[in-house]
């Protein structure tokens, strides 16, 4: 799949899948890996921004084998965010059908 598509895209997966309930940072990445085949490390930087947004916040939970987990939790002003990214991606997925259906 193109990388540049990937880029555009991982912010809205990111929350989305935080709009479903709360992940640690290296499992966050594999859920999105699992579809959307992206580096591990492209995932950090993001979820950053996010909690320096107010997108997210995280707690540290006790691991069972190895030291706290860092979770991200979805905020209220971040489950706006991925409202307004989900319309738009809408949108923009729909006039992308127009267009491309032109054969």
């Amino acid at each position: 799949m193109n990388s540049q598509f990937k880029k555009g895209v991982l912010e809205l997966c990111v929350l989305s899948l935080l709009a479903s309930r709360d992940y640690y940072g290296y499992e966050l990445a594999g859920a999105v890996d699992r579809d959307l085949e992206i580096a591990e490390g492209s995932v950090y930087p993001l979820l950053k921004r996010l909690r320096d947004e107010d997108y997210v916040e995280t707690y540290l939970e006790e691991s069972s084998g190895g030291p706290p987990r860092k979770y991200y939790r979805l905020t209220r002003k971040g489950a706006d965010r991925r409202k307004g990214l989900l319309a738009e991606w809408r949108a923009f997925a729909a006039a992308v059908g127009r267009i491309t259906e032109v054969e």
